[in-house]
């Protein structure tokens, strides 16, 4: 059974009452349509992986999604690189016109025009890829879907059922020793590959931008494994395949489009 503390981030307030987005016929749609997909790659699963079956569901489904990804991660590599390339460009500009921010506004967005890209350019493919991870996480975070049980979180990885989150099992008094294991496994591998991520990959940095975003990337790199705490054990099993595909990933791509020393 699902944890009945489970949240929904789709669940809108509106004039006072909440609104779940994929009520809405499309979005519906196609949260059952990936719900049944994911189920019946379950249900083929079956034979060979057993109780297994769903968590192995979600692994697949991942490694699909990352792979379908992969432009994305490619865009953001140029993107990075691009920026540590202009970074002593625009700290010139930041120091001459730094009482002048009318001034240095233009000069910064010259140097990205010349440049054929923009200070987004980074932020555009995130954007791509939100409604396919959104579509996931949905499945994830529903416990009904189309009317139904979503017969997915009633499956379990190793005796957790993939809807139970670590908070949620707490205030729900259904806490115990495997639950507690299972997520603290999640946690240490996701800040295990945060704490890789900021030793290896230095962050090209904006000179233009504000100081605290430099520090802010740093923490962030450690939210994910608070948000693990949240979210279904199937929402974590994804965080955790996907934080580790990335790190992967942008040490492959880092290979490529080598920052400038």
């Amino acid at each position: 059974m699902t944890d009945p503390s489970i949240t929904d981030p789709s669940i809108a307030a509106t004039n006072g009452t909440l609104m779940d987005l994929f009520a809405l016929p499309p979005l519906a749609f196609l949260l059952d349509l990936t719900t049944q997909g994911l189920l019946a790659l379950t249900d083929a699963l079956t034979p060979l992986a057993g109780g297994l079956a769903a968590a192995l569901a979600v692994v697949a489904v991942t490694l699909v999604v990352r792979l379908i990804l992969i432009p994305v991660g490619i865009s953001q590599a140029r993107a990075e690189q691009t920026r540590a390339r202009l970074a002593p460009r625009l700290r010139v500009l930041q120091e001459r016109w730094r009482k002048n921010p009318e001034r240095l506004q233009r000069e910064t967005m010259q140097v990205y025009r010349d440049e054929n890209t923009s200070p987004a350019a980074g932020c555009l493919p995130l954007l791509a890829q939100a409604p396919i991870v959104g579509i996931l996480y949905a499945v994830f975070l529903h416990p009904t879907v189309g009317g139904h049980a979503n017969t997915l979180l009633t499956h379990d990885l190793l005796g957790v059922p993939l809807g139970r989150s670590l908070i949620g099992a707490l205030t729900s008094g259904t806490m115990d020793a495997t639950t507690l294991a299972v997520f603290a496994g999640i946690v240490v591998v996701i800040a295990g590959v945060a704490e890789l991520t900021r030793r290896l990959l230095r962050p090209a940095t904006d000179p233009s931008g504000p100081a605290w975003m430099t520090g802010m990337v740093g923490v962030l790199q450690f939210t994910t494994a608070v948000v693990a705490l949240f979210v279904p054990l199937a929402a974590a099993l994804y965080l955790t395949l996907t934080t580790v595909w990335t790190l992967g990933q942008r040490l492959l791509l880092r290979r490529r489009y080598p920052l400038p020393a």
